[in-house]
């Protein structure tokens, strides 16, 4: 057997050892990468994920030069080029050559730094079956032509890649239902157990206080009434953040629905086709929930307003209230750990959290999420 198909085949047993020991989408990109340019004596590399409709995201980078680096490397966050052309019009069926990269030419033609000797570079589908995930470039000084030796061994890393990538995708999905039904479970348990418990106690106390005249016990049974009605109210507000009933009708629905749950009075205006991811629509739900759990618990005012917006590849939601508001310093850490909470969610989704609060004057919170 030759050197170069005992290297070829090191190579993909080293890749198949990673791609198998790794759980987390990000980490086994990069050490992939790592790994396969440094075992076929490349330079640099990037892998770009591609979602059905055409959006990517640089998942993994590897050496870029200065020109590709310029402005924390927006050159390769921003615009398109021809190899994800296409990718998305179904041209790129296996690895190939490009003989011209856009990114590289915009970098000598503006400036933007050093390519370090790259012209261009050979780019793969990342794909398992049918399904594509995105695609693989590499790349190296002064190389503008690969062999059909190294695009076919390309394809074959690719392809490992791209059926990672779905095993990935697949235990996601499989933790997501599992979470779901955890969450499903755990409300039908609150609702039949504690809930019920709840509803009794005030039944209780309610036959209570008309059995005595005793002014003072009077009193504190009407406290304890007070305190199972605000604690049955808390009970119910859990159910729905454990299990939102109406969120198969749509976010604008779900919150509406909860907002009437904890005794607000909301206003949704919903502007743009609502057609949005799972994870971003949980997203914002999430963040909703906590917002109007503010608004009922400290705005001191029950007339709340969301406005939900998708523009531009890119959904926007406020949640307004006029209640007294708080002092807020932009500059400053947020203040509490809800408000951290929402900042948290909206950024891992690669989002915007914006909030704004004065005294007397309510608070505004804007949240953007890329789609």
């Amino acid at each position: 057997m030759g050197e170069r198909r005992i290297q070829e085949l090191q190579t993909l047993k080293v890749i198949a050892e990673t791609l198998n020991q790794c759980n987390e989408l990000d980490a086994m990109l990069s050490e992939v990468l790592k790994e396969l340019l440094q075992i076929i004596g490349l330079e640099t590399g990037w892998i770009f994920l591609i979602d059905e409709k055409g959006n990517y995201t640089l998942a993994a980078d590897y050496q870029l030069p200065p020109g590709l680096k310029w402005k924390q490397k927006s050159p390769m966050c921003e615009g398109g080029c021809w190899c994800l052309d296409k990718y998305n019009d179904g041209r790129l069926k296996g690895a190939a050559n490009i003989m011209e990269c856009k990114r590289i030419e915009n970098a000598f033609k503006y400036e933007w730094g050093d390519t370090k000797g790259i012209t261009h570079h050979a780019t793969v589908p990342l794909r398992a079956g049918e399904e594509k995930f995105g695609l693989l470039n590499v790349a190296g000084p002064n190389k503008s032509h690969f062999t059909s030796e190294e695009l076919a061994l390309l394809e074959a890393v690719a392809y490992q890649i791209g059926s990672a990538i779905k095993r990935i995708k697949l235990a996601e999905n499989e933790q997501n239902l599992a979470l779901l039904a955890e969450r499903n479970r755990l409300a039908r348990d609150l609702h039949d157990s504690v809930n019920q418990l709840l509803f009794s106690l005030m039944l209780t106390v309610r036959g209570t206080k008309e059995m005595t005249d005793d002014p003072q016990v009077k009193e504190m049974l009407s406290y304890m009434q007070e305190l199972s009605q605000e604690a049955l109210s808390e009970m119910r507000g859990l159910i729905w953040q454990l299990r939102p009933q109406g969120l198969e009708n749509g976010l604008a629905s779900a919150l509406l629905s909860y907002g009437k749950v904890l005794g607000l009075d909301l206003e949704v205006d919903v502007k743009g086709v609502i057609d949005l991811p799972s994870t971003v629509e949980e997203c914002l739900w999430r963040i909703g929930q906590e917002a109007l759990n503010n608004c009922k618990k400290h705005a001191g005012s029950k007339q709340s307003n969301i406005e939900i917006k998708v523009k531009n590849k890119l959904v926007t939601m406020v949640i307004k209230d006029s209640g007294c508001g708080f002092h807020y310093d932009p500059k400053a850490a947020i203040p509490s750990l809800g408000l951290a909470s929402m900042k948290e969610r909206t950024e891992m989704l690669k989002g915007v959290f914006t909030l704004c609060s004065e005294v007397g004057k309510g608070t505004t919170i804007k949240v953007d999420i890329p789609i």
